[in-house]
């Protein structure tokens, strides 16, 4: 590449595009994809330093109010982007900023000028697909089980591919996503054998989500990695417990500053002497 061209590209050195998740699945060898949740830019910036190909980043917050969060999207690609510079982010898309294929595009757009690597716009129509990617966006999307209020259709977060036209189902979907252009895909709560075999199948690197197997790789979501729910569900393992270890610093630090310990001299700076006495005077005559 020319000099000039590296100039051009938005593309930092290094950074795990797309191209790097298809090669990695082309060699064998698996990819590990974190997704924070509602958690801040430094979770991710600890994933890329401990090596995690993946961030699955959405917007903060509980849901209860998608239009703000579909105003803070770009604002928060940003700043996770500056705080991990090479992780290949893969941004979830608000429903509503895919309800035409032109929103798709216009907003798809601006996510990866913002910083993402790819988009996730999830249980997208093959038609709005086409025109994302005739349009050069970049889709790593998701078959199997969907999540939040989409879920409805499916009687609920529940697992997929119990029979084999169900399981066929969701390899069909699978296909069309990567015939239409869709370049990479998570799979969510299907059976071992199911998720091996369609990771098998198709060309692009397909990523387990509570699926089990192999696949092309393995996610899990922060609040499972860190032990942050109510139990530990049958996908998950836990690898660090959060609370215990934020509770424990939390009361070492109240207890010294209720016991006087925290803050010490050394942890502050003293005024010049003689501005110190100016001052003194001003406070007794005020």
């Amino acid at each position: 590449m020319a000099k000039e061209d590296v100039k051009a590209s938005r593309m930092e050195q290094g950074r795990k595009t797309i191209n790097y998740l298809q090669k990695m699945k082309d060699e064998g060898t698996k990819l590990v994809q974190m997704c924070p949740g509602p958690r801040d830019q430094f979770w991710v910036m600890a994933a890329e330093m401990a090596g995690c190909d993946i961030c699955r980043l959405t917007v903060p917050g509980d849901g209860s109010d998608p239009e703000m969060q579909v105003k803070l999207a770009p604002f928060w690609i940003k700043c996770v982007r500056k705080a991990a510079s090479k992780i290949h982010i893969n941004f979830y898309m608000q429903t509503m900023t895919y309800a035409s294929k032109e929103d798709a595009v216009r907003n798809g757009s601006l996510y990866l000028n913002c910083g993402a690597d790819s988009l996730l716009p999830m249980g997208v129509t093959n038609e709005t697909l086409k025109y994302m990617t005739d349009n050069y966006l970049i889709v790593f999307g998701h078959i199997g089980a969907l999540s939040g209020w989409q879920t409805a259709r499916q009687g609920g977060y529940k697992r997929l591919g119990k029979t084999a036209e169900e399981a066929f189902e969701v390899f069909k979907m699978g296909y069309e996503y990567q015939e239409n252009g869709m370049m990479a895909m998570t799979i969510e709560m299907t059976p071992i054998e199911v998720t091996n075999a369609i990771a098998k199948k198709l060309r692009v690197p397909v990523i387990a989500v509570a699926a089990g197997g192999a696949a092309d790789g393995s996610e899990l979501v922060d609040f499972d990695t860190f032990g942050m729910m109510p139990k530990v569900y049958q996908h998950a393992k836990v690898y660090a417990e959060f609370f215990p270890f934020a509770c424990e610093a939390y009361m070492q630090w109240a207890d010294d500053v209720r016991e006087g310990v925290y803050p010490e001299d050394k942890h502050g700076w003293h005024m010049d002497p003689a501005e110190l006495e100016k001052f003194n005077a001003m406070l007794e005559k005020f």
